[in-house]
């Protein structure tokens, strides 16, 4: 999606965020992207939207440190996951 505009992308992918199959997702990824996508590089966003493309029950799994997230998005899943935790 070379051509589409960067606000653009930035709206799609929050509705993504908010849109999952699981209630539970759409809390957890529409409060990560209101807090960090604006802030994202392009790269970035292109790894939050391969993150988008998995299965919500993986997701939570791998959010939850339930299982282990894919080398690719370990990083990213560790960001997300902490959305929830208390600040230190």
């Amino acid at each position: 999606m070379s051509d589409e505009l960067r606000e653009h992308r930035l709206k799609r992918l929050h509705m993504r965020s908010m849109r999952r199959g699981i209630k539970e997702m759409d809390l957890i990824l529409s409060t990560y992207a209101g807090r960090h996508l604006a802030q994202m590089t392009d790269a970035q966003l292109d790894v939050y939207d391969a993150l988008l493309n998995e299965n919500d029950q993986d997701l939570y799994r791998w959010v939850t440190g339930q299982e282990a997230a894919p080398d690719h998005l370990t990083a990213l899943v560790d960001d997300v996951s902490r959305t929830f935790q208390p600040e230190k």
